[in-house]
């Protein structure tokens, strides 16, 4: 009997994943929760050559994967990326955070230099210092946090522990320019994608208004075709100056984002999730599951060595910046803050594929990132909320 091969249907294959990843998302044991991508990646990793080898990877499922869907996933953390929520205060703490945060890992990484093959320090660096936003907010949504107090420190540490990686990752891994001029590059394309979101809060004149909302009905689909332009142009963009593409991605997401806020956006905003979480995202998974060989991390001795000590750094650099915050949060809300800004997959997965691509990072170090985000989205989450209730409970029994 001839081995079923998936291969010839990619399309298929990844929408029966990620329904599947979305339906298993749904079910919790006790307050323990799956994310959907830790499910797509699991399953990728079972249909994949490294498992039972159901399915091999193509041009196609690359070109979806690893392109359009990591252009799909920066895109919507660019959307996410929302200022008004966090100016003030929790921006300036989790600008100084970050900061500390790359520090330790720079630290970190070098100390790890010594070991056999680890030569890439910087790279590992950039990884450690991500947080996963996506991640984790629909859990503080459910559990009422994300409107606190509270919810504005960890929504500002968290975009900043995207936007910073992304911006740095476009300079350390481009090799057409020096680092000056690529810094002086990527300074002038965030200040145009700032000016084009300026023009678009700006210019809105009644009858192009009027055109965007009645074309958003239609079958014209106007608005989702121009934001569909835009990425491709700052993508586009992006390349030919010598930036990572996802940089483009994130700054288009950014851009529309900003132009979409408030209650007539709405529908483009959900609109951008359903194409992009619905279709685009779940290949960048699944294709990512496919290729990562965990039968093979498990069998070296490092890489097993390697995935819990990258999960305690993620949670040391991305968590000690909690110190800045010791009169601006409750001490039970320290740990959870901490916890929540360590949680990493998505970032992890998107670092990681595009340093092997570039050469710049050993496939079997990125596999034991990948396990360690793996392990912060299973547990860093779910314990940092059983731990908030625990202590607003704590807290309001004192109160009586």
């Amino acid at each position: 009997m001839h081995a079923v091969n998936l291969t010839a249907y990619p399309a298929l294959v990844v929408m029966a994943i990620a329904v599947s990843s979305s339906l298993l998302a749904e079910v919790r044991i006790g307050p323990v929760w799956v994310p959907v991508v830790v499910w797509e990646m699991v399953f990728g990793m079972l249909i994949g050559p490294h498992g039972l080898d159901l399915a091999q990877s193509s041009d196609l499922l690359e070109w979806f994967g690893q392109r359009a869907g990591l252009a799909a996933l920066f895109f919507m953390a660019g959307m996410e990326l929302d200022l008004q929520k966090v100016k003030g205060r929790p921006l300036s703490l989790a600008i100084r955070g970050w900061i500390i945060s790359l520090a330790i890992a720079l630290i970190s990484a070098s100390v790890l230099h010594w070991l056999p093959e680890m030569q890439t320090p910087l790279m590992v660096s950039l990884v450690l210092t991500t947080t996963a936003m996506g991640t984790f907010l629909p859990i503080l949504r459910d559990a009422g946090h994300l409107d606190t107090r509270f919810g504005s420190f960890v929504l500002a540490a968290a975009a900043l522990g995207e936007f910073g990686p992304i911006m740095l990752v476009s300079v350390a891994l481009t090799r057409i320019y020096g680092a000056w001029q690529e810094v002086v590059l990527m300074s002038a394309f965030v200040a145009l994608s700032v000016a084009v979101a300026l023009v678009a809060l700006g210019l809105r004149p009644p009858r192009v208004l009027r055109l965007l909302e009645r074309t958003m009905h239609s079958s014209t689909q106007l608005p989702v075709l121009l934001s569909l332009l835009l990425v491709i142009v700052f993508v586009t963009l992006s390349q030919a100056i010598g930036l990572e593409s996802v940089l483009g991605a994130f700054s288009a997401g950014m851009v529309l984002g900003l132009a979409s806020r408030g209650e007539a956006g709405k529908v483009f905003r959900y609109k951008s999730e359903a194409i992009c979480f619905g279709f685009l995202v779940p290949f960048f998974f699944v294709v990512s599951g496919m290729n990562l060989d965990l039968p093979g991390l498990l069998r070296n001795p490092k890489t097993v060595l390697l995935t819990p000590l990258f999960l305690l750094l993620l949670l040391v650099v991305r968590g000690t910046p909690v110190v800045l915050y010791r009169r601006d949060l409750a001490r039970h809300e320290w740990l959870p803050f901490a916890l929540y800004s360590a949680t990493a997959l998505p970032m992890v997965v998107a670092i990681t594929d595009i340093g092997v691509r570039t050469g710049r990072l050993q496939p079997d170090i990125a596999a034991a990132l990948v396990g360690a985000g793996l392990l912060s989205v299973l547990l860093f989450p779910t314990v940092a909320s059983a731990l908030l209730a625990s202590g607003r409970r704590g807290a309001a029994d004192a109160a009586t």
